[in-house]
C-alpha cells in the first residue's frame, strides 16, 4: 500500500502545483483553497508512504511525479513548449523514478 499512497501523494502534488499557478499569487480564493487542500492531502499520503518506504526514495519519487506531472499539464493545458530538450529531460526524470522504484527493495 505504501507505493499506492506515494502515487496518490504525487498526483495531489500535480494538483496543488497546477492550482497554485491559477491562484495568481494566492490572490484568487478558489484556486488558493484547492492548493491548500491538495497540499494537505499530498503531505498526508506522503507521510503514510514513509511508514514503509525509505525517505530518500519516497521523497525523490514524490517530487519526480510532481515535476513530470506538472510538465505534462503545462504542455497539454497551458501552452508550454514541448521541445525535444524538455521531453528528453522529463524522460530522464521518469527513468530515474522507475530506477528508484525498481532498486528500492520494497
Amino acid at each position: 500500500m505504501a507505493w499506492v499512497f506515494l502515487g496518490i501523494a504525487g498526483l495531489f502534488e500535480v494538483v496543488w502545483a497546477t492550482s497554485m499557478k491559477y491562484s495568481e499569487g494566492f490572490t484568487r480564493v478558489g484556486p488558493t483553497a484547492v492548493t491548500v487542500a491538495a497540499m494537505a492531502v499530498s503531505f498526508l499520503f506522503l507521510s503514510m508512504s514513509l511508514k514503509a518506504l525509505p525517505l530518500g526514495t519516497a521523497y525523490a519519487i514524490w517530487t519526480g511525479i510532481g515535476a513530470a506531472g506538472a510538465f505534462v499539464v503545462g504542455v497539454l493545458f497551458m501552452g508550454e513548449a514541448a521541445t525535444a530538450g524538455r521531453i528528453v529531460s522529463i524522460a530522464l526524470l521518469v527513468a530515474g523514478i522507475v530506477g528508484l522504484k525498481l532498486s528500492s527493495g520494497h
